[in-house]
């Protein structure tokens, strides 16, 4: 099972690793692009597939050069995340293009990350936004400064949207986290938002539950 992205994308992560598994993509009913987090590989985010059930789903995971998406916090001026973070969006954007070529539309692919990946899969939704099955972040917010005005164009249709994350996570605040479910609602987002008591820095099995939801609203569809 592979993908061709085609024309390679720009920067740093051009000819990215994908790692891939399920159901080959003519025939799956869904897609799922996974993120990683800063230091991980694409088949730790994978590892999430086994922990729920497959619906039928292509599930695809690049990795990221020097396992990072981008060098400096998520909160960092965005010029200091140049030209990886760029690179970066670029990738997740030619994988959705892909996964389409290969049969499976936009509407069917669920979008998730966790940590640096998670706000990598929301920045990518905010800035090419258009009716995705689905958009996860796992504690994760969008990317930018302080005080960062988004001024995202597109609309995400109604588009389910998930944010779940610790109330104390020691890298993503939580008022980044809720600024970020309020940006993704404006641009018509279906948000749920979920804050955990003293979750720390890492998954749920509620959140994996909800996770488990939207593939099977997506497969359903």
């Amino acid at each position: 099972m592979s993908l061709v992205i085609d024309p390679p994308i720009p920067g740093p992560h051009q000819g990215a690793r994908l790692v891939t598994r399920g159901s080959a993509p003519g025939q799956a009913r869904l897609g799922v692009v996974l993120c990683h987090g800063r230091g991980a590989t694409a088949e730790d985010i994978l590892a999430l597939a086994a922990e729920l059930e497959d619906p039928g789903a292509f599930w695809v995971a690049p990795q990221a050069v020097g396992q990072t998406w981008y060098p400096s916090s998520f909160m960092a001026p965005l010029r200091d995340n140049e030209p990886y973070l760029s690179s970066a969006l670029a990738l997740v954007a030619a994988l959705v293009g892909a996964l389409e070529r290969a049969g499976i539309p936009a509407e069917r692919q669920l979008l998730l990350g966790f940590s640096q990946g998670g706000c990598l899969a929301l920045e990518s939704a905010g800035r090419s936004a258009r009716r995705y099955g689905g958009v996860v972040g796992l504690a994760a917010g969008l990317i930018g400064p302080a005080g960062r005005s988004w001024n995202f164009t597109g609309t995400l249709a109604g588009t389910p949207v998930f944010l779940g994350c610790s109330d104390r996570d020691p890298h993503i605040p939580r008022d980044r986290v809720e600024e970020s479910a309020r940006e993704l609602a404006r641009i018509g987002g279906e948000v749920d938002l979920r804050i955990y008591p003293d979750l720390g820095h890492t998954v749920n099995r509620d959140e994996l539950d909800r996770v488990q939801g939207l593939l099977d609203r997506i497969a359903g569809a």
